[in-house]
């Protein structure tokens, strides 16, 4: 276990020092620019967000942006890069370490007034109370880290809604800037062989409701006509709510429509979920054969 004491710097030298065959099986570089300023180098996905590459990752937490420009907590850099870009150790592997519960309370006390002057919340992605605390599980925090000289945070006042009447933050969250606009959904065709390889937590037939993107976690509100998989969330036939994982909102839905959606569950938060690799197409009675027919192909050569 872990010593709320030990440095993470240390730590993340020993991946490093790894024969390749092992860190190309485990640990990967941190690609992320907001985080490459951390104390560790090495990182594994999928994330505690559930984003299966650094890309994407990349994506979710650039909405961060203008917030961390506020300045309103030091931990909020640390906390953020700790769940989007988690420190992988040779310990490890498997699971990668959380942020201290500690850590993500100070980053929200911080933070949120901040955030609710411009109608926004605390994400539920990132709530606090599943965390470890610092003294009684395996958990990292800054007061575990041999302090680096510079600050994590490097530029402070490129997207700073305090020093400007403009407030140069879109409605999310966003800095304008040179990489907005650069979000491209990945397009996946349905074959038996991408739907065995992705394993779909749920796949349902739903008549989109509308689709909101005014916070930071982007959700899609739809009404459930048919559910042809679930496996750990009880789906009833009714209003639900899909949460995004990033704020590029793949994939893309159009209110009024019916879909067939492929995605994934959070046991623990009951959350239907939206990623890179889930699936929406318009809804075609032959899709639904073809889906209920797959699963047979399954479940008969499992």
């Amino acid at each position: 276990m872990l010593s709320p004491g030990l440095s993470v710097s240390l730590l993340a030298v020993s991946c490093a020092l790894w024969p390749a065959a092992v860190r190309a099986a485990s640990c990967e570089p941190v690609r992320i620019p907001l985080c490459r300023s951390m104390p560790w180098n090495m990182t594994k996905m999928p994330n505690h967000l559930h984003h299966s590459t650094q890309d994407n990752a990349v994506l979710a937490i650039e909405q961060f942006e203008g917030l961390l420009g506020t300045g309103c907590s030091a931990d909020l850099l640390f906390f953020l890069c700790a769940m989007y870009a988690p420190i992988c150790t040779i310990d490890f592997q498997h699971d990668p370490i959380k942020p201290c519960k500690a850590v993500c309370e100070r980053a929200k006390v911080g933070c949120e007034p901040v955030m609710k002057r411009y109608n926004h919340s605390w994400p539920d992605s990132l709530s606090c109370n599943e965390l470890p605390l610092y003294d009684r599980g395996v958990c990292i925090s800054p007061e575990a880290i041999v302090k680096a000289e510079e600050p994590y945070y490097q530029d402070p006042v490129r997207c700073n809604p305090e020093s400007s009447r403009d407030f140069p933050m879109d409605s999310n969250f966003h800095c304008r800037g040179p990489n907005a606009g650069r979000c491209k959904c990945p397009t996946l065709k349905l074959t038996l062989k991408v739907y065995q390889k992705n394993n779909y937590n749920y796949v349902i037939r739903a008549r989109v409701r509308e689709v909101r993107n005014r916070g930071l976690e982007p959700i899609a509100v739809v009404e459930v006509k048919k559910v042809l998989k679930s496996s750990l969330v009880n789906i009833p036939r009714e209003a639900q709510i899909l949460y995004y994982s990033s704020s590029c909102m793949c994939p893309h839905l159009n209110p009024n429509v019916d879909y067939l959606i492929m995605g994934y569950e959070n046991e623990e938060t009951s959350r239907l979920l939206l990623v890179e690799r889930s699936i929406a197409l318009k809804w075609r009675d032959r899709l639904g054969t073809k889906i209920e027919r797959w699963e047979q192909t399954v479940k008969a050569a499992l």
